[in-house]
Formats: C-alpha cells, structure tokens, sequence
C-alpha cells in the first residue's frame, strides 16, 4: 500500500478521477462544437467583408476612369452633383467627388482591408484550437489550470513563490469526498451521521476520529434523516441491491469546514402528469417568463408574463430572482393541477454563432440564464409535484406571432407559449387557407414546418407590431404577401421587399 491508504479512500479517489475525465469527454465534445460556429460566424464575416471591399473597389475604379457609378442596392449613390451615403438613422453628404473619394472611399477600404486581416488571423487562431482540441489527449490539473499557470502571469505570486505554493497545495488538498456504498450501515462506511443525536463520526486517513456534534443542514434536513434512517433500518440482505449510497464531502475554509451530505433523494409518486385538463405552456425569455393556460381541447383560457431584470445583477442576484418566477410559474400550475411544457432548446452555439451581430441582440442573448431557468424550474416542479414536458422548439415564435398574436391580443412571447402548450397535446399548427394558397408549388406537399419556414422568411422584415394588422381570415383571392395587409400598414419598402422575396424561386 504505497499511500497507506484503505479501500474506502482509495474507490473514492478513483471515482472521482473517473467522474473528471467523464466531464472532460463532454466538455471537450461542446468545446468542438462552439469553436466550429465560431469559425463558420468568422468565415461567414470575411465573406461579406471582401464583398464590401470589392463593392467599394469598383466605385474606387469608376472615380478614377471619371465615370462615377454605383450598384442600385448599395448604401453609396449620386444624387445630382452630390455624393450621399445612407446609415439607418442618417444620411451623409459629400458635395464634389474628390471629397467622397479621398475623406470617404479610401478611408472605409483602409477600414475594410485592416478588419479583413484581422478576421483572418482570428480564422487561424480558432483553427489551431481546434486542431488542438481534436488531438489533445483530455487531462485534468487538481487545484485548477487558472492557478497553476498563476505562478508566472500574476505579479504578486512570480515576486513570492512560497505564496504561490501556499495557495496552491490549499487549493488541491483543500475538499475531500468519499463516495457511499448501499451495503453500508450508514450508507458510507466512512461517515456516520447519528440523525437522533445530530452527530456525524469519521475517521481520517491517519486513524484520527474525528466527532462532529450538532451537524444540522439549513436545508433538507428532513431528506438527510429520512434517507439515512431508512438505510439503517434496512435488512443487511436487502441492502447490497435495494440501499442508498450516500456521499459525503469536507471542504476547508481555513477559519471553517463545510460539510456535504450527498444523496439521491427518490422520486415523488404523486407527480401530475396528466393532460386530461389540458396544460401551461411556458416560453423562456431573457427578462421574462411567458406562460398560456390552455385546455384540453387546445383552446386559449389566459395567458400572462412574468417578469424580471437581470441587467447589472451578480450571479446570485440573478438566481434569486429566477428563482422568485420560478415558484410562481410551478405554483401556478400546480393551482391549475396541469402539467408545464417547455422548449428544448440548446442556447450553447447560438450564444457563440453571432458575434458580428446586433450588439443589443448579442447583449442580451448572453445574459440569457436558459440552463439556470431550466433547472430552477424543474426542481421546483419536482418538489410540488408538477410535471415538466419539452417539445422541439422548431417555428414555434414565427407561428405564434404571424397565427395567434393578432387573434387573442397578446404579445409574440405569449403566442409562442400557446403553440408550444398545443404542439405538446398533438395538435398541427397548419398554415391559414389565405396562406397556403399562395405557397409556391414545391412547397405545398411539404411538411407543415417547411411551409411556415417559407411564410416566415417573407414576412422577415415585416415589423412584429406590423402583424397586429395582418388579415388571414379574409376568403377572398390573395395575389401577394402584400395583400395581407391593409393599405398603409406597410412602409414601402417593406413592401417592396416583400414582393421580391415572393418571386424569388424557392428551394424544394
């Protein structure tokens, strides 16, 4: 025995090394995974950068021949004698040619051709990671790789070595966990938690026991008790196959410990998962919860939001007040006696896939707590005896907003959370008569989804406040998107563009 260690200490040692290189393996499949978005978003900014450049390279060429000329749907054009450049909220003049040439051509291809070789050296560098993700054999570094490569980054450990070392043999040597066994009285032959006395007995690796008294949870104590009293009272026979492991855990504050019991705490048996009286449909958003109440025959009772603000807040902050939505979410539902269904959504490559987008949109894609959400509100569920569902989370806000958001009155969050409430109950959210008869042929004996991706991708750049005023229950002839609408309700360029995204030939 090199380490003078028994079995008990050894398996856990093990299990835990097991457990790291576990973690490894998945994390290292979602580290390939974003690195690879983040390399298409790269290559997919570089192209619409040397596009630019070559948009504003030829405008260079016709200045130079003496024939100004512009592409029709570049922002650049010629208006009389004068040059003018048109941004979203602004219009910039230039009032002779070499003006525009010199103060602004020849400053934005500088501009473009710097960003371009920047983008490229970032194409490479995320190209090595992930060679070297791909190759790498995984490995774990106890105390933590941020720590350990400390000793030469940070100033105050490279001028103190012995500080360094201090903190890091605290950092290593500083938690233990002992994994549990089902044919041990206590569950754990290590640790012996007394429930009537609240004591908890162990002994160290040097054969020290070690008695700590009035060990109390603040919470789940009731769990803690009621698992490790039924372990005792369990027959030694029974245990091999029917007992619960429990885990414990020891970290050193240095002024204090801090003690973990680690159990499995069962199932309740009295989790609604009924759908007989319908279900709450639930749609997560970055700042507030969206949630409809429907019946069984897929029809709208009430919908509502519940909000909150994450913006400025620590971490815990944010679970505070998640957690705060969350019990009213689940204690609604268990009021309704309905089960709760959600989206089943992977926000781990969108929030790596867009970075050269809208900044607002980026903002606020990141602050988007979706796993925390999740979590939260399945483990109150859990607790109250509310059962949760997911669905695919495919089309659902594009047919919330252009199909029900006008017909009950209600927010794109809410109607996205009422098709999610019917895609779970089986019902097909076809597209309306008016609709359909204006799909292209190839797109007509699709399935329903590649319809309303159809419909969807005209009606992009139609304003959400703009389908408010959307007519689909109208039987007369339609010829055009445009005809949904009202006259007036459209700006004209927003028409126009909806009539040249009708005639573009679908792909089948």
């Amino acid at each position: 025995n090199r380490f003078e260690m028994n079995d008990y200490y050894t398996n856990s040692v093990v299990q835990e090394a097991n457990a790291l290189m576990k973690s490894q393996s998945e994390l290292k499949k979602m580290y390939i995974s974003t690195k690879e978005e983040q390399i298409k978003s790269v290559k997919k900014k570089i192209k619409s950068t040397k596009s630019r450049v070559t948009t504003l390279t030829k405008i260079k060429h016709s200045f130079i021949k003496g024939k100004p000329s512009f592409n029709k749907t570049s922002c650049e054009q010629q208006k009389g004698n004068f040059f003018v450049v048109e941004f979203k909220k602004k219009t910039d003049i230039y009032y002779h040619a070499y003006q525009f040439e010199h103060h602004y051509l020849d400053v934005q291809i500088k501009a473009l051709k710097d960003r371009l070789g920047r983008l490229e050296f970032r194409l490479d560098r995320l190209q090595k990671q992930l060679k070297t993700l791909k190759n790498n054999e995984k490995s774990v570094i106890f105390g933590g790789k941020k720590l350990f490569k400390g000793q030469h980054t940070l100033h105050h450990y490279r001028n103190n070595h012995e500080l360094w070392l201090e903190d890091w043999e605290q950092s290593r040597y500083s938690k233990m966990t002992i994994s549990g066994r089902k044919d041990a009285k206590y569950g754990n032959f290590v640790f012996m938690y007394v429930s009537e006395a609240k004591n908890l007995h162990f002994t160290t690796l040097n054969g020290v026991a070690v008695e700590i008294p009035n060990l109390v949870f603040p919470y789940g104590q009731e769990d803690v008790e009621k698992v490790i009293q039924t372990q005792v009272d369990k027959p030694s026979n029974l245990k091999k196959e029917h007992g619960d492991a429990i885990a414990w855990s020891v970290e050193d504050h240095g002024e204090y410990y801090i003690f973990k019991c680690i159990l499995d705490i069962p199932e309740k048996e009295n989790i609604n998962h009924s759908k007989s009286d319908g279900v709450v449909g639930v749609d997560l958003n970055v700042d507030h919860i969206a949630w409809s109440n429907m019946n069984v025959k897929g029809q709208l009772i009430k919908s509502g939001v519940f909000e909150f603000d994450l913006e400025g807040k620590s971490s815990g902050q944010a679970t505070k007040m998640i957690e705060a939505e969350a019990i009213r979410l689940v204690d609604l539902a268990g009021k309704l006696n309905k089960p709760i269904v959600i989206e089943k959504l992977n926000t781990t490559k969108s929030k790596g896939s867009n970075p050269y987008g809208n900044k607002k949109a980026n903002k606020k894609m990141s602050m988007f707590a979706y796993r925390k959400l999740i979590s939260t509100i399945t483990n109150r569920a859990n607790k109250m005896g509310v059962a949760v569902c997911e669905v695919n989370p495919a089309y659902t806000s594009q047919i919330g907003k252009i199909k029900s958001m006008k017909r009950f009155g209600i927010s794109i969050h809410q109607a996205a959370s009422y098709v999610i409430a019917r895609r779970v109950m089986g019902f097909k959210e076809k597209l309306p008569p008016v609709l359909h008869s204006l799909l292209p042929e190839k797109i007509v004996g699709l399935h329903h989804w590649a319809q309303w991706k159809w419909v969807s991708r005209c009606l992009s750049d139609v304003h959400t406040h703009c389908l408010y005023q959307i007519e689909l229950s109208i039987p007369s002839k339609h010829y055009s998107m445009s005809d949904l609408f009202p006259p007036g309700a459209l700006p004209d360029l927003v028409g126009k563009g909806l009539s040249k995204k009708e005639s573009r030939k679908p792909i089948a």
